[in-house]
């Protein structure tokens, strides 16, 4: 189906997530280049595209701001070329942790208790969800801005930093428990992936050793659950990928407490895509290799009606 398109791949963009969208970008050029394919790469620095002439499908690596929330979505639909993943309601949706929250909870999704705060550096909101609590800014990914707060005297502190940056955030109970992530792909869930952080908590620097100049994770593929556990993460998983919508793929990020219950976290509509991240990764662990991957995901694509 992909024979004799032009697929550009767009990567980069104007977020906090460049770099890492760069590399994810390269991956999926040279997979689809490896492969034979017609394809080019195209460095978004602002929120316009200049497409090279003839592009039949836009692969979108951009994450964060302009690539994962909604705004290329509607950039490309108005010019009438086919893209990659997930559309622009899902994306807006996804991208926002509390409209996401919204819907886990309407439509059953195992998720954390939360609340949503608007913030002013003068008059701080006081808090319902005590300590421990996870401060989340709604529209930033790859945990950035993200504060765990165990003490609950550090709570108005935590506030006053996060107000220097952000009007809203969302307030989660702090759920301990181990890091898991669940691979999408056209509604069925691949291997859980077990993330163990070097320093119990997974933030960028653990995410993007190579960027940050921090300690790297731990990733086991398959997770080491039971059969029934297993089902549950992924079923939850699942469940919110459809509760928000999401065409073609995602992961799905999930927390797995003491008793073995999971929580979903978020839903990432555009996940890393080197060959090193972790959607890959579960990826070849049920047999699809990196290459593969990249074509399945162009070639759903294409089959989706916007």
């Amino acid at each position: 189906m992909l024979q004799g398109k032009r697929i550009a791949v767009l990567m980069g963009g104007p977020g906090a997530e460049r770099e890492v969208s760069l590399a994810t970008g390269k991956a999926i050029h040279k997979a689809l280049t490896d492969a034979g394919h017609d394809a080019v790469t195209v460095d978004v620095t602002g929120t316009t595209v200049d497409l090279p002439e003839g592009t039949d499908l836009a692969f979108n690596a951009i994450h964060g701001t302009f690539g994962e929330d909604g705004q290329l979505q509607d950039f490309l639909e108005a010019r009438g070329i086919p893209y990659t993943g997930a559309g622009s309601a899902s994306s807006k949706l996804a991208i926002d942790k509390s409209l996401a929250k919204e819907r886990f909870v309407a439509a059953g999704v195992p998720t954390a208790r939360s609340e949503v705060l608007v913030l002013s550096p003068g008059l701080l909101p006081n808090p319902t969800i005590k300590a421990p609590l996870v401060i989340k800014p709604p529209l930033e990914g790859s945990s950035v801005g993200i504060q765990i707060v165990k003490v609950q005297d550090d709570v108005p502190t935590a506030l006053l930093k996060a107000a220097e940056k952000y009007g809203v955030v969302l307030l989660e109970e702090f759920i301990e428990g181990r890091e898991l992530t669940v691979g999408i792909l056209d509604g069925t869930p691949l291997p859980v992936v077990h993330i163990i952080p070097p320093d119990g908590d997974y933030d960028f620097s653990s995410k993007y050793p190579w960027l940050s100049g921090g300690k790297g994770s731990q990733y086991i593929c398959p997770a080491d659950l039971d059969e029934e556990t297993t089902r549950s993460v992924q079923e939850a998983a699942l469940a919110a990928y459809k509760a928000l919508g999401i065409e073609v793929y995602a992961r799905v990020d999930v927390l797995l407490d003491k008793d073995n219950r999971p929580f979903v976290l978020e839903a990432n509509t555009i996940p890393g895509m080197t060959e090193t991240s972790l959607l890959p990764k579960a990826a070849a662990a049920a047999g699809i290799h990196f290459p593969a991957l990249c074509q399945t995901i162009a070639e759903l694509s294409l089959n989706v009606e916007r």
